[in-house]
């Protein structure tokens, strides 16, 4: 591990869970009780944008009583410490990294703080209840933003830049995700194709396990500080 230089970490819901913020999809496959078509895509907004601000509010609320877990502070630890090249990039929509500390970071899915004016094209951020009359901080229109989430049909934000740090990564590690959702689920096969080693750490081995070098079972919250400390100590 003597010529590691950049990384990639890649996180999921499995990391926001251990701080209490519910995974998106239930078992059942509906999404805090509702069809993923009714809540999580364009068509729904524009179908009955009441229902849509309504839970995507409740979420937001959700975030006030959850405070970041051990993972996300090793993982802030490893942001600030690490002197090569480093890109945290989550599926997740909470602000759980920021709040612990993490700067090199992207949400691919949108961020649950942010609005964005479907007038002005503006993204900005925003705090508390949203609701359809809500009015655009930049150009001052009410009734044209919208959460500033990707939904399914919609593409992940920063895609080149996250394939060319895949590319360019000595280790890619994925933790806390299903290895179920694409585009995310197909970074390890970009890294490893690369020529970057790959670790995975989840509770139980993702769909995607197999690309893989090393695997790790368990909380997040105990295996990512285990991890970063030897990472950064060795």
């Amino acid at each position: 591990m003597t010529s590691l230089r950049n990384i990639v970490v890649l996180t999921g819901a499995g990391v926001s869970a251990e701080s209490g913020v519910p995974t998106f999809r239930a078992s059942d496959g509906l999404w805090e009780g509702h069809r993923v078509e009714d809540v999580a895509t364009p068509e729904a907004y524009f179908r009955n944008p009441t229902l849509v601000h309504e839970f995507y509010d409740a979420r937001r609320a959700k975030l006030l009583s959850v405070e970041p877990n051990p993972a996300h502070g090793a993982l802030a630890r490893l942001d600030s410490e690490w002197p090569g090249d480093f890109l945290l990039v989550t599926q997740n929509v909470d602000d759980l990294h920021e709040r612990a500390g993490s700067k090199r970071l992207i949400h691919m899915h949108g961020e649950l703080k942010k609005g964005w004016c479907l007038a002005c094209d503006e993204r900005f951020a925003w705090d508390g209840a949203m609701g359809e009359n809500a009015a655009c901080v930049s150009c001052g229109k009410a009734g044209e933003a919208r959460p500033d989430i990707v939904w399914f049909g919609e593409m992940p934000y920063e895609m080149e830049r996250i394939d060319d740090a895949l590319r360019r990564c000595d280790l890619f590690v994925s933790i806390g995700t299903s290895g179920a959702v694409y585009p995310a689920a197909g970074f390890v096969q970009t890294a490893r194709y690369c020529g970057a080693r790959t670790l995975e750490i989840n509770l139980e081995p993702s769909q995607g396990s197999l690309f893989f070098d090393e695997r790790r079972y368990g909380p997040a919250g105990e295996l990512v500080p285990i991890w970063v400390e030897e990472l950064l100590g060795g």
